[in-house]
């Protein structure tokens, strides 16, 4: 009998334990969760810059990020954010063309493309023809262009703008389109995919053919002063916060360095993306770490935004993710109390802040396309 239960269990342990995350998830969900900010940072106030001419565009993506998100991490941070620069601020609807409720392929590729596309997909319209992403139209014009993302390259939003496939999951086949997409700098993680394949291709050997360069740490990538480059650092995501530190903004910030050498401007789309992550797994306490360094990421940015006077500044989130509502909390003690509502996506608009020549565009309600056909219109594409 001992033995029969004994199996059992270890039946039952095989059987979840591809599941675990979301299991934990669900033991958290519509349950309040209490998280208190130990050490706020500093926001300073900043000046837009008064000049019309949009040289450079940075769209920051916060994946999951809805207001609730953002007045949480307000909340905690003692009613302090760098988003609050944003000269101008407006709602994106974020359905995509088969189902109401969206994910990353499909609201990325809206983004990216100026396209509604199906529930899944990446770089496609619903048929499966290949779009053209803000990225591409940069270099295509003369532009530099490039990605910098805390998650695997794989992943849909980083892929909206380099890849193309009818479904996010085919993750080995969409990392071989970055070989063929052209954008001058990359930064993220995923080597796992790159390297050591199925295939037996090398594709760090197929891009340094293509002549990028592809350091492989921070350290690295630090040394280098100009060329194209492709920089994986992990073999999956990238670590969580309280060990990458701010990455998420050094390499932003080096995107801006490598790309700006281009005397045409550049195209730069940095992606804070496991906030995403930490809403379907319900965890308030990561959620908010997440939040806060793409907060803090923003504001590295826009602090450069501004002495450039050149480069308009676009944040906004692809959609909403856990449902997440604050129930209760004090400002002064920088403590939030909340609840998920799902592990999985809400159909709520999400909010478009913008700062820098041409952030007047970005008012009122709109489809998350919109954002891509005002880029594009900035910028002459």
């Amino acid at each position: 009998m001992k033995k029969t239960l004994f199996t059992l269990c270890c039946a039952v342990l095989v059987l979840f334990s591809g599941t675990l995350p979301e299991l934990s998830a669900q033991s958290r969900r519509d349950k309040e969760q209490t998280y208190v900010m130990k050490n706020p940072y500093e926001v300073k106030k900043l000046t837009p810059p008064t000049g019309k001419k949009v040289k450079n565009v940075i769209l920051m993506i916060g994946d999951g990020m809805s207001l609730m998100h953002v007045y949480s991490a307000w909340t905690a941070n003692r009613g302090k954010l760098w988003l609050e620069n944003a000269q101008y601020t407006g709602l994106s609807k974020t359905y995509c063309a088969n189902k109401l409720i969206t994910d990353s392929g499909a609201g990325g590729t809206a983004l990216a493309t100026g396209h509604k596309t199906n529930y899944h997909m990446v770089g496609v319209d619903p048929s499966g023809k290949p779009l053209e992403s803000l990225a591409t139209l940069a270099n295509k014009k003369g532009m530099a262009s490039g990605i910098a993302v805390t998650c695997r390259l794989w992943d849909a939003t980083p892929a909206d703008f380099c890849c193309h496939n009818v479904d996010r999951d085919q993750e080995a086949e969409i990392v071989t389109d970055y070989v063929n997409c052209g954008v001058d700098y990359v930064f993220g993680g995923g080597s796992k995919l790159f390297e050591n394949r199925a295939d037996g291709r090398d594709l760090f050997e197929e891009l340094r053919e293509k002549g990028y360069q592809t350091p492989r740490s921070w350290e690295e990538l630090a040394g280098i002063k100009q060329g194209k480059v492709f920089c994986i650092t992990d073999s999956v995501d990238t670590p969580v916060p309280a060990v990458r530190g701010d990455l998420l903004a050094r390499a932003s910030m080096k995107g801006i360095e490598m790309l700006g050498q281009n005397p045409n401007g550049f195209f730069l789309m940095v992606e804070g993306s496991q906030l995403d992550d930490y809403g379907h797994f319900n965890d308030l306490d990561l959620l908010m770490q997440e939040t806060h360094d793409f907060d803090r990421t923003v504001g590295r940015i826009l602090e450069w935004a501004a002495q450039d006077g050149e480069t308009l500044v676009v944040v906004t989130a692809d959609h909403e993710t856990g449902g997440l509502t604050l129930v209760d909390g004090d400002l002064n003690e920088g403590r939030i109390v909340c609840k998920f509502s799902t592990g999985s996506h809400s159909g709520v608009m999400v909010p478009v802040y913008a700062f820098g020549p041409g952030a007047e565009n970005f008012t009122g309600i709109f489809e998350n396309t919109d954002v891509f056909w005002k880029i594009k219109k900035l910028l002459n594409l």
